[in-house]
């Protein structure tokens, strides 16, 4: 393409594979872009089917600094943390849990859904704490699918997830600018993404889209960033559904290692220690431990 002149990148995230079948997709954190407004993390999880006594297993790990947000397509994750909660993710709810100074959780199939089987396909996102909230209290809160606002137009709808657009505004306790939607389109529809928020960009999760004045399309899995106060209308090529990112970026510079997100890499340093010495919370019922990884292995992972 070589007229992208609303267009800043274009993330075509790889592919990593957690046996199994199930696959994740990360378009952020990415050599070319390591955040757009406060989203610092962003994997497309699956899709994938389990067969019977299959299922999801990420062993309890700690959080610093960000707030998690886990939304499905299809299937169920159950939730369990450190302060106690145990909870059922199912397609349309929204999970949001703010780690602050530190929290530990696991994401597991319930034994129900792992006796019988069944798809697993969702995003789950990583959000940055402003500098002065990175060491609030650990916060743990859910959403069912019928508290989350949906927005109609002609041939759309956006399910808004997190943040505000177009005067509506999320229950999800966001604590810094943002918006983060579910939108699906109809062949031909167009969408209007406002320039109320200095970063924009779009994932698609199925489907292909065109921009007005852009040359191409974009297709699956590809994550396209706008430059700041681009005039951004998308048009959907068949049935589509994107999610929809945006935020105002923070001054400050965000450090990342392993499953910690801070401003100071000294914080970083003192959180390695806690987990190495096992000074964070346990998860009721859980009893597995995972070491620290080793320096060159510490990507973000799933543990």
């Amino acid at each position: 393409m070589s007229e992208l002149p609303d267009i800043e990148h274009v993330i075509l995230p790889p592919v990593r594979d957690l046996g199994d079948g199930f696959k994740v997709r990360r378009a952020l954190p990415s050599a070319k872009k390591r955040m757009v407004g406060p989203m610092i993390f962003f994997d497309q999880m699956g899709p994938a089917t389990f067969h019977s006594g299959e299922g999801l297993d990420v062993r309890p790990h700690p959080h610093i600094g960000l707030a998690t947000v886990t939304y499905l397509f299809e299937g169920e994750i159950l939730h369990r943390d450190s302060l106690g909660s145990v909870q059922p993710i199912r397609p349309g709810a929204v999970n949001w849990m703010t780690a602050g100074s530190g929290i530990v959780h696991s994401e597991r199939t319930g034994d129900e859904v792992r006796a019988s089987g069944g798809p697993l396909y969702g995003i789950q996102t990583w959000v940055a704490l402003p500098t002065a909230l990175e060491e609030t209290a650990p916060a743990f809160s859910h959403h069912p699918d019928a508290t989350i606002p949906q927005i109609e137009g002609e041939g759309l709808t956006l399910k808004l997830i997190a943040g505000a657009t177009a005067g509506a505004r999320s229950p999800v306790p966001t604590v810094s600018d943002m918006v983060y939607g579910d939108l699906q389109l109809l062949d031909g529809a167009r969408y209007s993404f406002p320039r109320e928020h200095v970063e924009r960009a779009i994932y698609v999760v199925s489907g292909s889209v065109s921009i007005a004045g852009q040359e191409g399309r974009f297709g699956e899995a590809e994550l396209v960033i706008f430059r700041p106060g681009a005039e951004i209308v998308v048009t959907a090529h068949g049935p589509t559904r994107l999610m929809i990112v945006g935020g105002e970026p923070f001054p400050e510079k965000r450090y990342i290692y392993w499953n910690f997100v801070s401003s100071s890499p000294d914080r970083l340093e003192q959180a390695k220690t806690d987990w190495r010495e096992r000074r964070f919370p346990d998860v009721p019922g859980e009893t597995e431990f995972i070491p620290l990884p080793p320096e060159p292995e510490a990507k973000v992972r799933y543990p």
